[in-house]
């Protein structure tokens, strides 16, 4: 895969993230039976803002060389993003979470943390 590819994808599975949390912050927590607490929604809001930050990185970084030495701090980002999150999914999923939601947003996670981690510690073509 290439990084190029790679980038663009994460750009755009994070902006759509970013953009319905942003703008469907009730929604969301309603859809993963959460409370309706006052601060729940903002920090909805404020996670949406780092999914949009993070997608226009990524976008405005595709063209760039990533992998080896190269754009290092943008990979290894995105890494540790989607291997933390893609963790903390994963044992949700185990502890018994079935909601189909959950299970493709792992899904996608766990896609994601695999190919940032061969782009940080393999020999991932870094040529776009």
């Amino acid at each position: 895969m290439s990084t190029k590819f790679l980038m663009a994808s994460s750009a755009l599975v994070m902006a759509a993230l970013g953009v319905a949390a942003t703008f469907l912050p009730q929604e969301i927590i309603a859809s993963l039976g959460g409370g309706s607490g006052r601060m729940l929604p903002l920090l909805v809001q404020v996670l949406g803002a780092t999914y949009l930050g993070f997608a226009m990185l990524n976008w405005m970084a595709k063209e760039s060389l990533i992998g080896g030495i190269y754009s290092r701090p943008v990979s290894m980002g995105n890494f540790l993003h989607f291997a933390v999150a893609g963790i903390a999914l994963v044992k949700a999923v185990v502890a018994g979470e079935r909601a189909v939601a959950v299970l493709v947003c792992t899904a996608i996670y766990v896609v994601f943390a695999v190919a940032f981690g061969a782009v940080v510690f393999g020999r991932a073509k870094v040529a776009s």
